[in-house]
């Protein structure tokens, strides 16, 4: 009797996992400098590197969209690459700069079919100005948050300003009136930390280390500032998978309580991470970093991004749809959580 085959396993093409990557950067229209060397010395890569990212970061409707497609990505979220407004030492240059980039990713944004979608620049050297921007972007032009490019450089004062300035007071409070969060994205450290730490180690400099102290520094005075006491209804994005902090945060509290001095924050690090905090996979494509921030924070606090053009979003879409997670979190993961963050839901059905 002959056997009656079955059909081959997998003959028809799975439905692929729906996304939304939230880490997806452009690069200013304006940005005319030849000098990647200098720009690639800052990152800790190579020239080609960056000569290559430059170029993915300035298209919109070839290369980039048919990464999304093959990585099942529905919807990206646009932002400033670094070093961004916050860098523009300028007054009126940040103020004018901060409201033209808007308008062009907003364009972008209304070109896109739906694909897209934008986090606003702002020019917190003027808090004023940046509030009143910030409600432009939001309101008028259909934005979903704001990304900061770490501290910000303003006029001639050497000192970097982080965010728990209470300069910036009325801008996290704005935030939380339009209810949207604020990404706050790596940048280079100021000159004399670079200098001290990376002379002679210079591939140490970016991404490959000193963007994440950089970045859980800005953050953990954040919390221990009180920014997240004053203004409990605020919500920050950590891109990178937290930046190191879901990993280390239990000995930074162990150590922060033996501290003498007057930080007295209502609640632990442990706390903010869980209320005020959210974390993404951008660039960050481990199952072993992913169960940590899990452990530490939970499913409803993870969101999916690449980090285009720096990463590689077919990359980042692999390693999601097989990362050893339940279903329920992995779709949390891949786009529920931020149609929830950002209201994309709302927008979607509109």
């Amino acid at each position: 009797m002959a056997l009656i085959p079955i059909p081959a396993p997998g003959a028809a093409a799975a439905p692929t996992l729906r996304k939304i990557a939230i880490e997806e950067h452009f690069q200013d229209p304006a940005f005319t400098t030849t000098d990647y060397a200098a720009v690639a010395k800052l990152g800790g890569v190579e020239v080609g590197f960056m000569e290559a990212t430059m170029r993915r970061a300035r298209d919109f409707n070839s290369s980039r969209i048919e990464e999304m497609d093959e990585a099942g990505i529905d919807i990206s979220v646009l932002s400033l690459t670094a070093g961004g407004i916050e860098m523009m030492r300028d007054h009126g240059t940040a103020v004018s700069g901060a409201r033209r980039i808007n308008d062009f990713l907003a364009e972008r944004v209304r070109e896109g079919g739906g694909r897209f979608q934008g986090f606003a620049s702002v020019a917190l050297q003027d808090t004023d100005a940046a509030i009143t921007e910030l409600e432009r972007a939001v309101n008028d032009l259909g934005m979903v948050g704001v990304m900061v490019n770490g501290y910000i450089e303003i006029g001639d004062d050497p000192q970097p300003h982080y965010l728990d300035d209470a300069r910036f007071d009325a801008f996290w409070e704005a935030l939380a009136e339009l209810n949207v969060p604020l990404y706050l994205h790596p940048k280079p450290s100021v000159p004399a930390v670079r200098d001290a730490w990376f002379r002679g180690r210079e591939e140490l400099a970016g991404a490959t280390w000193g963007f994440a102290p950089e970045t859980a520094t800005h953050t953990l005075r954040l919390v221990y500032g009180g920014v997240f006491d004053r203004h409990p209804a605020a919500q920050l994005i950590l891109g990178h998978m937290g930046e190191t902090l879901p990993f280390f945060q239990w000995r930074i509290q162990r150590a922060f309580e033996y501290n003498p001095y007057n930080a007295r924050p209502t609640k632990r690090l442990q706390d903010y991470l869980s209320d005020n905090i959210h974390v993404t996979t951008s660039g960050h494509f481990n199952s072993q970093a992913l169960i940590t921030s899990l452990l530490t924070m939970g499913s409803d606090r993870i969101l999916f991004a690449s980090d285009y053009p720096y990463d590689i979003a077919t990359d980042a879409a692999r390693w999601i749809e097989s990362a050893p997670i339940s279903e329920s979190d992995r779709r949390k993961i891949a786009y529920g959580n931020a149609e929830e963050l950002l209201g994309l839901g709302d927008k979607k059905d509109a």
